[in-house]
């Protein structure tokens, strides 16, 4: 790796950054969130304590999103309680479309005050994780109870108990003037060498990953969200007395709710008659929202 320079940050720029440290059987992404974190934000008049919740789950989600290789997969994270101020927060990423969505009551948030706890966001919760593999390899799910303080906290914990990968991750999120700038980065130890492997021995002490996480900890929220510091630097902060450090553009990152009227039609047609007669208004009108955009859609009987 050598030094960032304009050009290098402009290829970089709206796009996750893959890295690889070979000799540390390392693999790590890191990202920043700005003009398709705020216009996702802008479908809803979320209030601050939500909106930073939001912007670390888009991140987080990103930076699991960018982990998948087969064209046309999907991540999706879901955070659910039935007694929090939060009822439901979820979250996907497929190709590099990102979208999210959160649910919540405004009388409990806010009892809360202006910078509730994770815990007291959602109380006792969960988060379920679910990769849907393309080219027909499947569909799997983790689900861990949401403890810690960040929702970062809480994914870490479900790549070590559901995938036996250690893994750090660090997430910053800042709001200034109405606009939302989130950044995020994801190391993970792959002791095994070959991605994909069952890992059955994981271990959180083994030497290069205590090495690893030690360096990757290290980052500060200030040098996340700081625009002036490319991604290439960071990573250069971090890793530049490891021997090597590989490194790789990502998928650009955009605002992706994939709602539509030909989408909700196909969804529809698989209700009973019965069930769409109910939905229909006095015009014989199915109203469709989606939640994630904030658009409504008429579907005609």
């Amino acid at each position: 790796m050598t030094d960032t320079s304009p050009a290098i940050e402009e290829i970089y720029s709206g796009r996750t950054l893959a890295f690889t440290i070979p000799s540390r059987d390392t693999r790590g992404r890191i990202v920043r969130l700005d003009t398709t974190l705020d216009a996702i934000l802008a479908a809803h008049d979320y209030p601050a304590p939500i909106t930073h919740l939001l912007a670390e789950a888009l991140v987080l989600t990103t930076l699991m999103g960018s982990l998948l290789k087969d064209d046309g997969s999907q991540v999706t994270m879901q955070a659910q309680t039935e007694a929090g101020a939060v009822n439901l927060l979820v979250c996907d990423y497929k190709g590099g479309e990102l979208r999210g969505y959160v649910d919540f009551d405004h009388g409990k948030l806010a009892e809360l005050g202006s910078n509730p706890s994770l815990f007291a966001l959602f109380g006792k919760g969960y988060l379920a994780i679910t990769f849907d593999i393309a080219n027909g390899k499947g569909r799997y799910q983790g689900i861990v109870p949401l403890e810690g303080e960040t929702l970062a906290q809480a994914c870490e914990t479900y790549f070590f108990q559901s995938e036996q990968v250690p893994t750090l991750i660090r997430t910053a999120v800042r709001s200034d003037g109405g606009k939302c700038l989130a950044a995020g980065m994801l190391i993970q130890h792959l002791p095994d060498g070959e991605e994909g492997r069952e890992r059955l021995h994981a271990r959180l002490d083994h030497p290069e990953w205590e090495h690893v996480a030690i360096l990757g900890g290290s980052v500060k929220h200030e040098e996340l969200v700081d625009t002036d510091l490319s991604l290439e630097a960071i990573v250069w902060r971090l890793f530049h007395e490891e021997d090597e450090v590989r490194i790789e553009p990502g998928a650009m990152i955009d605002k992706g709710c994939r709602c539509s009227v030909e989408h909700y039609r196909e969804v529809l047609a698989k209700f009973p008659e019965a069930d769409r007669a109910e939905m229909r208004d006095d015009d014989g009108i199915i109203v469709v929202d989606c939640a994630f955009c904030s658009r409504k859609f008429p579907i005609e009987a």
